[in-house]
């Protein structure tokens, strides 16, 4: 079955100034409508490279107790492996139609890896105005090349650079986010899967769209990951619940985004809290994000972590299985 692409349906939406009715979301949905426009708290931005250990373990527990979402400045990552990923991102989604399809996503499989348009069920039959490609970055086990765009030339070696960067700032936001609930720093790390930790790269295009204030690039949810460490492009468009507003997340030239994914709430017994958030769309301007989900491997059981629960404080979430979780997750049913 042929697949119709958003940006597809974008480069026919521009001259009409129209967009599909499955594009456009219910009122409750609905950017324009539901966009926070009053003065909001900012989402926290945290100095990585703070040398007052104990103020940069307090700043992050807080901004995940609190928020579940915040940006990292003086991570560590050079701004030039940064520049090279998206460069290369942005030059596959560039690319015809027929060359971006050999990637596309294996009809039937159980990957989400490749090229493709719609990940989660929609219960009203909407759709996001986004196309991605997912990949494997690490470890080098789980990688499966034949998702890897070819062309342009230096994509292997721009994401291969920079996941080596991206492996010594999620071990950093590990071991402050454990030191941040009291327990040893490997804490977190090891509970969603140590070493073998999955670095899955997803990389969205939400093509320009006429009717941004009808349409999502992404509907709420919160991510199924541990962690979420993203970049984006500097067009705007991330939105986090907060206080039942939803507020836009503004652009920090080089910083990364972090969110807090359902395993972490998990394994912190919700001390930490998964964020809430959507991705809303420009009218001129393609928007991009290069999102890295740190998964646990499938086989992988995530629960509560032990230290952190007892006669007062029981689990407040099943130990189950990383694929049990995802699936049930995906096809919307109870945990």
């Amino acid at each position: 079955m042929e697949v119709e692409r958003v940006q597809a349906i974008a480069s026919l939406s521009l001259t009409t100034d129209t967009i599909p009715a499955e594009f456009i979301r219910p009122e409750k949905e609905q950017p324009a409508i539901t966009t926070f426009r009053g003065p909001v708290p900012e989402i926290p931005t945290i100095d990585l490279s703070d040398p007052d250990q104990e103020n940069l373990v307090r700043s992050i527990a807080n901004a995940s107790k609190e928020w579940g979402i915040f940006q990292v400045v003086n991570h560590g990552v050079p701004t030039d492996v940064i520049t090279k990923l998206q460069a290369v991102g942005k030059e596959f989604f560039e690319l015809p139609p027929e060359e971006k399809e050999v990637y596309a996503k294996i009809p039937g499989s159980q990957s989400i890896e490749g090229y493709g348009t719609q990940l989660q069920k929609d219960i009203d039959g909407k759709k996001p105005w986004v196309d991605h490609l997912f990949h494997k970055i690490w470890p080098p086990s789980t990688i499966n090349y034949r998702f890897w765009p070819k062309n342009p030339p230096s994509y292997r070696d721009a994401n291969e650079v920079y996941a080596k960067y991206i492996r010594e700032v999620a071990d950093k936001l590990f071991t402050s986010l454990s030191l941040g609930l009291g327990v040893e720093g490997h804490a977190l790390k090891e509970g969603a899967g140590g070493e073998d930790i999955v670095y899955m790269l997803k990389i969205n295009y939400y093509p320009p769209c006429p009717r941004p204030d009808l349409a999502l690039g992404v509907v709420a949810h919160t991510d199924f990951s541990a962690l979420t460490i993203l970049v984006p492009n500097e067009v705007p468009g991330l939105q986090v619940l907060k206080d039942d507003h939803w507020i836009d997340a503004p652009y920090i030239p080089n910083a990364m985004i972090v969110h807090i994914g359902d395993q972490i709430e998990i394994l912190s017994n919700g001390i930490y809290r998964s964020v809430l958030h959507r991705s809303t769309v420009d009218k001129g301007k393609a928007r991009m994000s290069w999102p890295v989900f740190l998964e646990p491997p499938g086989e992988f059981v995530v629960g509560p972590l032990p230290q952190l629960v007892n006669e007062e404080d029981p689990p407040k979430y099943k130990a189950k299985k990383f694929k049990d979780y995802a699936y049930c997750k995906l096809n919307k049913l109870p945990q």
